[in-house]
């Protein structure tokens, strides 16, 4: 039996379609293939998904299994495609009754612990963001549609909104996104007996971000910062003119935590650009995202290098400016930058591409003294930021 399960993949900041195509044959010999261009982690969802699913008391099928990830082309990788693999093997063997079409409506996104569990994970706020562009009529979300989706299965808006299933330690990331309904799943024997109408998990409320922004906390406030008046009125400037800023001087002088004072003068963050600088860390940080972001200070190190200011790499690994998102700021040491990087990240400060939007990025760097900077940097037009 074929069945065919909804999915997002994340490639940077943009969640793509991805559909898990799951075939459980009944001739040829036992075995658990997984095809669709699949990195290392989604290769050993086959352990997981297979240890899980007979630790929750069902029965894994002791028979031939294919796993597509559809389309082939597309990279994929991290245990995000453990629930869908799941709910696809048990759909198609028989264990999930199919007469409602919530598989196929809905989508699946979770890593699943060998007990079945479902554990936190990440870049869950661009599938709700995904989810609700895909959203078929996409209207806007009244008092009326609300309430009309009240009356179904006890508020879970069942087939008035588009319903993701993600894990519980990080629904709270997609319930700030309106016109979606967010089911947060504890473990799969629960989403098992939701599909089959033995148990209801109940979907989150929306979640309003502008309640959830008003109150910003601030780590480094620059009131508290004794003396350097001449740098603070220069960041004072710089924060009021949305002006670019460096900070040049020998080590231990103050520059990262002037730097990441910064944001404690700027204005809060509209609720549109909070989701947005979200968006970031919900794909980029080792934890799942438990409230909106606030102006944040990117990371680094005091002789930044090209990669460690822009991002890239083999993997497409995030730069200090991405983190730098709608005035937040960057305090990577530029020390250790040559001629030709700086030309490069001056040119993507300035040139407004993917990762950063012109005058929304404050590069508060912090430069210590090197030979490369006085001989050379002035007469080839290096741009400092």
């Amino acid at each position: 039996m074929l069945v065919k399960v909804r999915s997002v993949a994340n490639v940077g900041l943009v969640a793509l379609p991805v559909t898990v195509e799951v075939d459980v044959a009944e001739q040829g010999f036992p075995g658990f293939t997984i095809v669709g261009l699949a990195g290392k982690a989604v290769e050993e969802a086959r352990e997981r998904v297979k240890t899980a699913i007979n630790n929750s008391g069902m029965d894994f099928p002791p028979k031939k299994i294919t796993v597509n990830l559809a389309p082939a082309d597309l990279p994929k990788d991290g245990g995000a495609y453990d629930l869908p693999m799941a709910v696809g093997i048990l759909a198609a063997s028989g264990q999930i009754q199919d007469s409602r079409f919530m598989i196929h409506d809905s989508i699946y996104y979770g890593e699943l612990s060998l007990d079945g569990d479902l554990r936190a994970t990440k870049g869950v706020l661009l599938v709700g963001l995904f989810a609700r562009s895909i959203s078929p009529s996409n209207p806007p979300l009244t008092a009326e549609t609300r309430a009309e989706g009240e009356k179904v299965r006890g508020g879970n808006l069942k087939g008035v909104l588009p319903e993701i299933f993600v894990p519980i330690e990080s629904a709270n990331e997609a319930a700030v996104v309106e016109g979606i309904s967010v089911f947060p799943v504890r473990n799969l024997k629960e989403l098992v007996d939701h599909l089959n109408e033995v148990s209801v998990i109940k979907s989150l409320g929306y979640l309003v971000i502008e309640d959830l922004v008003e109150d910003e906390r601030v780590e480094y406030d620059l009131a508290e910062v004794a003396g350097q008046e001449q740098a603070k009125r220069a960041l004072t400037i710089a924060a009021a003119g949305g002006h670019n800023l460096v900070m040049w001087g020998p080590p231990g002088t103050g520059k990262t935590m002037l730097a990441r004072a910064m944001p404690g003068i700027l204005p809060p963050l509209l609720p549109a650009e909070a989701l947005e600088v979200t968006r970031v860390y919900s794909v980029a940080a080792a934890a799942a995202v438990s409230e909106p972001a606030s102006r944040s200070v990117g990371g680094g190190n005091d002789r930044g290098r090209e990669q460690s200011v822009t991002g890239g790499g083999e993997f497409g690994a995030f730069g200090g400016i991405v983190f730098g998102r709608n005035g937040g700021v960057s305090p990577v040491g530029v020390g250790g930058l040559t001629p030709a990087d700086g030309r490069r990240t001056g040119a993507d400060c300035q040139g407004g591409g993917a990762c950063v939007v012109s005058g929304q990025f404050y590069p508060g760097r912090g430069s210590q003294p090197l030979p490369v900077w006085f001989f050379g940097a002035s007469a080839a037009g290096v741009p400092l930021f």
